[in-house]
């Protein structure tokens, strides 16, 4: 069952995926994506606020809750279809 491996690889990746959209420790990086994101204007509470904060001070344990969970679906949902083809 491919479902804990894909929910560990979840929450190991989605540090390095905001990393490498511009979503950084030091905050926004200059030229990334993240950036133009930011240049259309960002509300509080936003997705684009929400990444901000997880790039700069990494993943909250609800966060890392949420992101395994959704992992462990696709994974679960990718094993059913492999065995029905």
């Amino acid at each position: 069952n491919g479902a804990p491996a894909l929910a560990r690889a979840a929450v190991v990746m989605a540090p390095v995926a905001l990393g490498a959209v511009g979503f950084t420790a030091a905050g926004i990086a200059a030229n990334s994506a993240a950036a133009g994101m930011m240049a259309s204007g960002v509300l509080a509470g936003s997705t684009i606020a929400v990444l901000e904060s997880a790039g700069a001070a990494g993943l909250a344990g609800s966060t890392t809750a949420v992101v395994a969970g959704v992992g462990g679906a696709v994974g679960w949902l990718t094993a059913i279809a492999t065995a029905l083809i």
